[in-house]
């Protein structure tokens, strides 16, 4: 796809943004090849977990599509950090099951570790999102002082 002279009027898309994309991008895919994966860290509570783990493969890849046009990037940016929110139990959930494995001696320490420091990890993700989702900043005007 080439990009439109509309894409590249609009301030270019930080370090952050470009890391949530890159992450959406690669997490989607595997979300809708191999849902497996993520059926079991779905909340326990919730009903179809396939059908979830379908939905929130298809939002990731939009959003990082969208992160990526500055057409769409506000909106898209938005709509990145309420998804990184909306997915942030289902990382509860994982770290929570990893425990009980854990302690059953099913798991290692190492990987239950992982899933701890990724609860944390999920602040500047949301952050870059929101960050790439807002409008930019007018210039300010220089003070010349004698």
């Amino acid at each position: 796809m080439t990009a439109t002279r509309a894409d590249l009027e609009g301030p270019p898309l930080g370090v952050g943004g470009w890391i949530v994309a890159g992450l959406f991008t690669v997490s989607g895919v595997v979300h809708l090849v191999r849902p497996k994966v993520f059926e079991p860290i779905v909340p326990h509570a919730l009903p179809a977990h396939r059908l979830l783990v379908y939905v929130s493969g298809v939002a990731e890849l939009g959003c990082a599509a969208g992160l990526s046009r500055s057409r769409t990037r506000r909106a898209a940016g938005l709509a990145s950090a309420a998804l990184l929110v909306a997915v942030f139990p289902a990382n509860v959930t994982m770290t929570v099951d990893t425990w009980h494995r854990w302690q059953a001696g099913r798991t290692s320490g190492t990987y239950l570790s992982a899933t701890v420091l990724r609860l944390p990890l999920q602040a500047p993700l949301v952050w870059w999102a929101w960050r790439a989702g807002r409008p930019p900043k007018a210039p300010r005007a220089r003070d010349h002082r004698p």
